[in-house]
């Protein structure tokens, strides 16, 4: 009889998700590491960047230190695996690699009017490693994302949604849209002189 009701239980939580969430949560939990591995592949590879360009073009002083301050905050926060069960830390986190993204952004940039720096060969493996980086980055966040909504739908729906409450599982966070398009939109750096207003002359 006990081995009845056992097997009937563990039929009605695998028929109201629980299996899932099990499934899901652990997705979840690889993904999320993928991209932080990612993450922190971009990371090793500034300080060499950042050195390479600070000797053809250690004037560009601001956007040099930039990078390295976007690189100190991204470090500074604790990706732990709590993080994707906040909203607010996971939110701080994305904005810090959002800073970190666009600063880079302006480096290469400004990288642009440095013919000699640009045919450094240093300097153009790290930028193609940079470059494989950064897609590597965008492929780890769509699969964490598409993780993270499968099992917040798993989440939200019925019956699934009861076992959800039952067992405390709420929606985790994710990338957004918005941010996506921020951080893969380039900075316009305007290199020419300002123009003076007629009426200021």
């Amino acid at each position: 009889m006990r081995t009845l009701w056992i097997v009937l239980f563990a039929t009605l939580l695998s028929g109201c998700g629980y299996n899932t969430f099990q499934t899901s949560d652990e997705q979840i939990k690889a993904s999320w590491a993928e991209v932080l591995n990612q993450y922190q592949r971009r990371a090793d590879l500034i300080p060499n960047l950042v050195n390479t360009v600070k000797g053809y073009a250690s004037q560009e002083k601001d956007v040099l230190l930039g990078v390295t301050e976007a690189r100190a905050k991204v470090g500074s926060i604790q990706a732990t695996p709590e993080l994707i069960n906040d909203p607010e830390a996971f939110a701080k986190f994305q904005a810090a690699q959002g800073q970190l993204t666009s600063a880079l952004s302006r480096l290469l940039v400004v990288s642009e009017n440095y013919p000699q720096l640009k045919s450094d060969q240093n300097f153009r493996d790290l930028q193609a490693q940079l470059e494989g980086t950064e897609n590597r980055i965008t492929v780890a966040r769509n699969r964490y994302i598409q993780a993270v909504k499968d099992y917040n739908v798993t989440v939200r729906e019925f019956p699934t949604n009861l076992t959800a409450m039952m067992f405390g599982y709420k929606v985790k966070p994710s990338f957004t849209v918005e941010d996506e398009k921020a951080i893969s939109t380039p900075p316009v750096v305007n290199f020419d002189t300002p123009k003076v207003p007629a009426s200021a002359k």
